[in-house]
């Protein structure tokens, strides 16, 4: 059970942080800077982009894990 909360833990953190990064680095090939100074209209779209990448990078940690047991539980099913 530990190992298993462990891994669950390790890839949501991995997915979400993955897809934060892409979604920095999106906004960055747009030209947006959401580090500018105030909060502009530019400034609240990049912390959108993070924030989405992030929740679509731990969906997709979440997706994997299901597929993976799905495997896992089918492989099982045929030993």
């Amino acid at each position: 059970m530990g190992s298993t909360l462990l891994m669950e833990g390790v890839s949501d953190a991995v997915g979400f942080v993955g897809g934060a990064l892409a979604g920095y680095w999106l906004a960055r090939l747009f030209g947006i800077d959401m580090f500018a100074a105030g909060y502009d209209t530019a400034s609240i779209v990049g912390i959108v982009l993070v924030g989405l990448g992030g929740g679509l990078g731990l969906q997709a940690a979440r997706r994997w894990r299901a597929v993976k047991a799905a495997r896992s539980a089918k492989g099982d099913k045929a030993s």
